[in-house]
């Protein structure tokens, strides 16, 4: 008879259905239930389902034979079932970590079958052990228990169906029998999977390093050992004393999908000593100290007590940005800024359409001039006008002023398109000068007005990094931008940018094309490089080079086509911070003048830092084309880490003082590779704040 433990347990979880009633029939019913999962429950007429009280029970019956199909799929071990379900539905879906009704989750069954796959597949989505397992001795009864049940009900329905005579009901419990048999099996193999295993080893590679000033983080792997049970938790212990008495903390890490952790709020200054210990069914292994033996937290900024760079610096600007608003605001001769406030109340369509005459609207042809297209595109699919004209507006036809610095000074404009209306009031009251550079700028604001106004949208987006030009004299400066939701715009509709392109008449030829014909080539080249533009780093501390060229009116800098607001780079590793002591041993470098260390030395091959950063060196060089013999050359930047918030910082490596910037005629002896493309300084700087 079942014990008073399983009996409750039965009576609690007497949803759960009973065991196939032979091994071909739980095959059948596995096989059965996979088919059914695979049809969607909203794939069926809703017109047929009576209220959503209906679709609701029709919901839960689905999962509940879900539920089922994961048991059955761990049971025969059908590791592609179980990773299509944990796919397909989530945890609470699954009840993943509900038990049965004899007591066992799927993750029990796993490693207690030392089906070591399939248990990792659980543990990555979040399954957990029996709750009903306290200890070594109540797994084992409860197993004893399970066996020695099953193998009453096979010698009971054994002698039933040796002593009866063939009829229907012998042929039922002959096929119960099977089902038992199986069973039975089974809860033999969990038990004695459970009798070999042992406690596990220790964690392999368990390093430490610095996370902060008042953080720490550990990383370890998995133990080696084969032979164990599979790891379900790790645990972290730390203390200020190598023997860890006393212990200052500990943690429990059960989420396996990354094996770190950090340890918070710890004293700057202050040693701490770190060990990682494995648990499995048999209990926790032995711990495993780390390397480093231990850290102090600790940041670079230390060293002399330097603040961060840009504290404050956004607030300052902001405040610097109201006080202009105001004095212009209360100017004699600037009355209408006055009302500006509350016309931006309405909504920008509204305020911005009636500033312009009624016949203003996209150019269709260009004739020699500077204008401004927008680009803004979803999925394959961009935004033209009714004639199927990517959207341009006029800003001079008839400029001749030099056009990078006024370029430059758009794409700063583009940080602000929501002050548009201001800035051109602005610009309106100080054009008494008649100057060439300021009415090119005021229509400039002019036609950034115009094309927010004829789209009925003000954010145009990021300025593409340099102007189409043709040979007619036209000068097109673009705008890119991505729209991810549902979005209604004025006077333009939605085409895939396939069909544009292999629809639109060109009335330029092949060997002189218009600046529009040149735009309409290369607009996918100009999408990839602002969906590129956008993309953030992984966490961590990055080596970068800084070369820079220079032109007549304009500084170049060289950076990565894939990352192309970023430098060129290679990661040094995951963590990001410098702590005080890898910042000393560089100062100590940088003040001894001693080149970068591109080859292994033995007397300083202990430090961690160093070894990384042979590692991240030898990588740059090859990325960027330069021999590696020439690195002896190079310098590490010693002034400061630089600090993207609080999860990238770099280490910059810079050429020979003469080589950092290319002057034009200039031979670069060392080009590099393709996948590299050089923008202007400004541009790039607008990139990175981004």
């Amino acid at each position: 008879k079942m014990t008073q433990q399983m009996r409750d347990l039965q009576l609690a979880q007497a949803r759960k259905p009973p065991g196939p009633s032979s091994p071909n029939a739980a095959k059948r019913l596995y096989r059965n239930l996979s088919g059914k999962f695979r049809v969607n429950y909203t794939s069926f007429d809703e017109g047929s389902l009576v209220g959503r009280g209906e679709k609701e029970k029709l919901r839960k019956s689905y999962l509940f034979q879900s539920n089922a199909a994961l048991f059955e799929a761990v049971e025969l071990q059908d590791l592609d079932r179980v990773q299509e379900l944990l796919k397909q539905y989530s945890p609470e879906e699954l009840d993943l970590n509900t038990p049965n009704s004899e007591g066992l989750l799927p993750l029990d069954i796993a490693i207690m079958t030392n089906n070591a796959p399939i248990a990792r597949a659980l543990l990555q989505a979040g399954a957990k052990e029996s709750p009903h397992f306290m200890s070594l001795e109540s797994r084992s009864l409860h197993l004893s228990t399970l066996v020695r049940e099953a193998e009453q009900r096979v010698n009971e329905l054994t002698a039933q169906v040796v002593n009866e005579a063939p009829n229907a009901d012998c042929s039922e419990k002959e096929k119960q029998l099977k089902a038992w048999e199986w069973r039975f099996r089974l809860y033999k193999r969990m038990k004695a999977g459970f009798e070999h295993a042992r406690v596990p080893d220790a964690p392999t590679n368990v390093h430490l390093s610095v996370a902060s000033s008042s953080s720490v983080q550990v990383t370890f792997w998995e133990p080696l050992s084969v032979n164990s049970a599979v790891v379900t938790k790790y645990k972290v212990e730390w203390s200020c004393s190598p023997t860890f008495s006393p212990l200052l903390g500990e943690a429990v890490i059960d989420k396996l999908k990354n094996l770190h952790f950090t340890i918070q709020g710890l004293v700057s200054g202050t040693a701490y000593y770190v060990r990682v210990s494995a648990y499995n069914m048999k209990g926790w292994g032995p711990p495993q100290a780390s390397m480093p033996l231990c850290a102090i937290p600790s940041n670079w900024r230390e060293y002399d007590g330097r603040a961060p760079r840009r504290r404050g610096q956004a607030e300052a600007l902001d405040h610097l940005l109201g006080q202009v608003k105001t004095v212009h605001q209360h100017c004699v001769c600037h009355e209408p800024c006055k009302n500006q406030p509350q016309s931006r109340k309405h909504s920008v369509s509204k305020s911005l359409k009636h500033l312009f005459h009624p016949s203003s609207k996209f150019l269709k042809t260009l004739k020699r001039g500077l204008y401004l297209t927008a680009i803004f595109y979803k999925d394959d699919n961009i935004l033209v006008t009714h004639e199927d004209q990517i959207p341009v507006v006029e800003i001079d036809d008839t400029y001749s002023c030099l056009l990078m610095q006024d370029f430059l000074w758009f794409t700063k404009v583009s940080c602000m398109w929501d002050e548009i209306l201001w800035l051109r009031q602005c610009v309106t009251v100080s054009q008494s000068s008649c100057s060439c550079i300021l009415q090119t700028r005021f229509k400039m604001l002019l036609a950034i007005s115009q094309m927010q106004g004829l789209l009925g949208i003000q954010d145009l987006g990021q300025v593409f990094f340099e102007p189409v030009k043709d040979k007619q004299g036209n000068i097109l400066i673009v705008t890119l931008k991505e729209v991810k939701t549902n979005q209604t715009f004025e006077s333009v509709r939605w085409v895939p940018i396939c069909k544009l392109q292999t629809s639109r008449k060109s009335v330029s030829s092949p060997e002189d094309p218009t600046a529009l014909d040149m735009l309409l080539i290369s607009v996918q080249d100009k999408l990839a490089y602002h969906q590129r533009s956008s993309h953030a780093l992984s966490p961590g501390l990055y080596l970068g080079y800084l070369k820079l060229c220079s032109a007549v009116d304009q500084i170049r800098v060289l950076v990565p086509e894939q990352l192309p607001n970023i430098l060129c780079h290679v990661k040094i590793r995951s963590n990001p911070n410098i702590s005080r002591e890898e910042w000393e041993w560089l100062q100590k470098m940088a003040s001894a003048e001693e080149p970068v260390p591109a080859e292994p030395e033995a007397d300083t091959s202990h430090n961690p830092l160093f070894d990384e950063l042979q590692v991240a060196i030898k990588e740059l060089m090859t990325l960027v084309n330069i021999p590696l013999q020439e690195a002896k050359d190079f310098r590490l930047y010693s002034q400061e880490v630089l600090d993207f918030g609080d999860q990238v910082s770099f280490l910059l490596l810079l050429p020979p003082s003469d080589d950092v910037c290319t002057a034009p005629g200039q031979n670069n002896p060392y080009t590099p590779r393709s996948g590299f493309l050089t923008l202007p300084l400004q541009i790039f700087e607008l990139g990175e704040e981004r």
